[in-house]
Parts: structure tokens; C-alpha cells; sequence
């Protein structure tokens, strides 16, 4: 007698992500009270099985749902606001301006909804957050069933969220504790750069993330500018000063990392931390390029993030893997360097394993979350198709992306978001865009 299950998934292709390299064909996935009931192959499912609902994909791919490990999901409604600016320019002269004058919680609400909506819709089913009213960022990823690592940001200067680092933890344990019953949200302490955070707060910051068993996501190393203040103000380089204060370990997101020297590279990898590596903010900042065959090479754990949309203008992983790829080549002088099937890992599993959350998302294996993103590949731009892992490196883009399970949950299908109203969503933004306009 066959065995009554919610979903039942028969790709063309299936990249399970584990084992690594991997590409399967004429399997299916079986999906249960929003977990990977079997991976098997389809002839064989449809005999096992009941299911309620049944998706066959003839010329898609299915992977693991994409992880952004980095990114201001608010900030999407300064989208363009400030284009072709230096990261310190950028910052002191238009974002923290606009912020000051506009960040509220219904802000960081419509913005992260936007976000999320864009995201979705690009096959990424979880990101991780470093903005202000992080409770704000719940309500808005709850709204549109998204997977969420929620940032406790913590700065040292007041903002209309809190007045200082004490209060910024105060809130955003506060918030953790409200909302950590919650399958499809996370936490991490977020510190927001070494040049933004003291001493005393980086070393309580380590204590609460070793009590909480809480990964830390900081910038590090985004800028040489950055690196030359700090040799001005503490006589140590960014890195070693967060190893001094003990930030180091496998807990630690560094993100952007584009100017490491070796010694650092393998710093970090003695001590099992993750780089959230961002190549097109990276380069729209004109902050340089992260050395990730180096990395790699050491062992470390690379993730991928967007950064905010206010400086690189999209959320879209199909984007950062590309750029990834092609950026390690050319600077290694090697095309073999970091080939698709890296890329992909980097793109799931890696950002997943950085967030503590390796055993329930970012690879299609029995037993973990029913995340999943289908991609299809039979259109005119992506014919012919030899490798599905190279074509979704090198020729699918996000629009490509045809349908999104979270937590067995279907949230885009047939490329059209579940479950949220669009043109209401445009009207909340256009207002925003109006306000921040005047």
C-alpha cells in the first residue's frame, strides 16, 4: 500500500549539493510535514508513494534553496540612491543621512518585504540580516514564509532604533527571546565593522554568542582605507585585533574580506571561521577583491551574499556565483579555479553550514527541510544543456527560476510569487520613494 505524503518532485536534474559534484538524473523528492522525505528514483516514488500534490519539471533542474549569507534586506528602498561612490563616501554622505532621516520600523518592514519578494523570486529561501529593527525583518520574512537569520546588530552610535551598544543588545535579545520558538528564523550577533564597535562591546559581544551558541556576522577587511585606521588607532591590523578580543572561532561571518594577507587567510582557517564573500558590491565600492582560490586553498568555509541593494543594486545569487567563478579565474590566471560545482556548494550548503544551520538546509538529502528552488532550463537561452551545474553558473540567471519550496511550503510557482500582493507592495513603495524623494 503507497505511503500518503504532501509533495512529490520529479526533476529532470537533481544536484543534491551532498555528495559534492554530483548530478542526477530520473530522481524524484518526497516531502512530508515540510521535510525531505526520500530522495529515489521517480519511477520507483510513484510507486511508494501517495502524494497530495505531484510536479513534474521535464526540463528543470531542482537544487537546494539558495542561502544569501550577507545581506541589509531593508536597505532594498535605497536602491540606487547612491550609485558610483566610494564605501566611506557612500556611507558619510548619502546612506546614514537618508537613514537618520527615514529608518523606522515600518521602514525596515516595507523595505525587508520588497527584499524578500525579490529574493523568492530568485530562489534564495534564506538570508541572513544585519539592520535595525530586526523584529521589523521578522514580521516581513513571516509575511512571505522566508527563512531568516536575524541579525542582533549592535553599533556604537544612536540611531532612531537604539541609543547605544548596551541598548542595541538590550533589544535585540529581547527580540530573540520573543521570537527563537519560530522553525524558519535564526540568530546572530552582529557587530557591524571593528571601526563602528569598541573593544568592550567586541568582548561582550564573544561572551553572549558563546552563552547563546550564536554565529557572529561582521565586516572585515572591506576597505584598505579600513585597515590603515585601524593600524592608526590600535596598531594592529582589523583581524588581529578581533583575534586578540577573541572573536575568532567557528561561529565568526566575516564579511567582504577583500584585503587578507596570507597570514590572515590561514588564521581564519585554523580557526574554522566563514567569509560571506560579496564580489559585486566588492566591486561596485571599488573595495577590491576577496582572494578566495587563496581561501579555498586553506581550507576556508566561503559563503555568498548580495550586501544590501542600496550598493550592488540586486539580491540575486545567480549573480554572485557567476561573478565568483569568473573573478577567481582572472585573478588566478587559472580556469579551473573554482568550478561550478564549488560555486554551488558555496551558494547552499557553505552559507548554511555558517549559520549553524547545515543539519536542516542546503543540500536535498532525507531528513532536512523541504527547501528547494527549481530552475528551468529548457528555454531558447539555455539550450543546448550539457552540464546543469555549469549552466547554472555560467548561463541560467535568476529569471530562470521557476518554482521555490520553504520548509515544503511552495512560495513561487511558475515564477510568480505565492501568497503576497504585488501592486499593493509597489503602491508601499512608491510611497517610500516619494518620502525619501522630499
Amino acid at each position: 500500500m503507497s505511503q500518503p505524503i504532501d509533495l512529490l518532485i520529479e526533476p529532470r536534474w537533481l544536484i543534491p549539493i551532498e555528495p559534492h559534484g554530483v548530478v542526477l538524473e530520473g530522481q524524484a523528492v518526497a516531502v512530508s510535514g515540510g521535510e525531505i522525505a526520500a530522495v529515489l528514483p521517480a519511477q520507483e516514488a510513484q510507486l511508494r508513494f501517495r502524494p497530495a500534490r505531484r510536479v513534474v519539471l521535464p526540463g528543470h533542474v531542482l537544487i537546494p534553496g539558495l542561502v544569501n549569507l550577507h545581506t541589509h534586506a531593508a536597505m532594498t528602498l535605497l536602491r540606487g540612491i547612491a550609485d558610483d561612490l566610494a564605501l566611506m563616501d557612500w556611507l558619510k554622505t548619502r546612506i546614514w543621512p537618508a537613514e537618520t532621516r527615514h529608518v523606522s520600523a515600518a521602514f525596515v518592514r516595507d523595505g525587508t518585504l520588497l527584499a524578500c519578494a525579490e529574493m523568492l523570486r530568485g530562489g534564495i529561501t534564506c538570508f541572513n540580516d544585519m539592520y535595525f529593527f530586526p523584529a521589523a525583518a521578522a514580521e516581513a520574512a513571516r509575511n512571505l514564509g522566508m527563512r531568516a537569520a536575524l541579525g542582533i546588530v549592535v553599533i556604537e552610535f544612536p540611531t532612531a532604533y537604539a541609543s547605544d551598544a548596551d541598548d542595541y543588545i538590550s533589544k535585540g535579545l529581547a527580540m530573540r527571546d520573543r521570537l527563537r520558538g519560530d522553525p524558519l528564523l535564526s540568530f546572530c550577533m552582529a557587530p557591524h565593522a571593528p571601526y563602528t564597535v569598541s573593544d568592550a562591546t567586541l568582548e561582550r559581544v564573544v561572551t553572549l554568542a558563546a552563552q547563546l551558541d550564536l554565529p557572529i556576522h561582521i565586516h572585515i577587511h572591506e576597505t584598505r582605507a579600513e585597515i590603515e585606521e585601524s593600524l592608526r588607532l590600535h596598531g594592529l591590523r582589523p583581524l588581529q585585533r578581533l583575534h586578540r578580543l577573541g572573536v575568532l572561532g567557528p561561529g565568526l561571518i566575516g564579511v567582504h574580506a577583500a584585503h587578507l594577507e596570507a597570514e590572515e587567510i590561514r588564521l581564519l582557517a585554523k580557526f574554522d571561521c566563514s567569509i560571506a564573500h560579496c564580489p559585486s558590491s566588492n566591486m561596485k565600492l571599488g573595495s577590491g577583491i576577496a582572494p578566495i582560490v587563496a581561501m579555498l586553498e586553506q581550507g576556508l568555509r566561503i559563503g555568498l551574499g548580495t550586501d544590501g541593494a542600496a550598493s550592488n543594486n540586486r539580491l540575486d545569487i545567480f549573480q554572485e556565483m557567476r561573478q565568483s567563478a569568473l573573478l577567481a579565474k582572472a585573478v588566478s590566471g587559472n580556469a579551473a579555479a573554482v568550478g561550478a560545482h564549488d560555486v554551488l556548494r558555496m551558494a547552499t550548503l557553505n552559507g548554511a553550514a555558517a549559520l549553524g544551520l547545515a543539519d536542516k538546509i542546503g543540500s536535498i538529502r532525507t531528513g532536512k527541510a523541504a527547501d528547494l528552488c527549481a530552475v528551468c532550463l529548457d528555454t531558447l537561452e539555455t539550450r543546448p544543456c550539457y552540464d546543469p551545474a555549469s549552466h547554472l553558473v555560467y548561463v541560467a540567471g535568476r529569471e530562470h527560476v521557476s518554482h521555490v519550496w520553504v520548509n515544503g511550503v511552495l512560495r513561487v510557482e511558475n515564477g510568480l510569487l505565492q501568497g503576497c500582493d504585488t501592486s499593493q507592495l509597489l503602491d508601499t513603495v512608491n510611497l517610500w520613494q516619494n518620502k525619501l524623494i522630499a
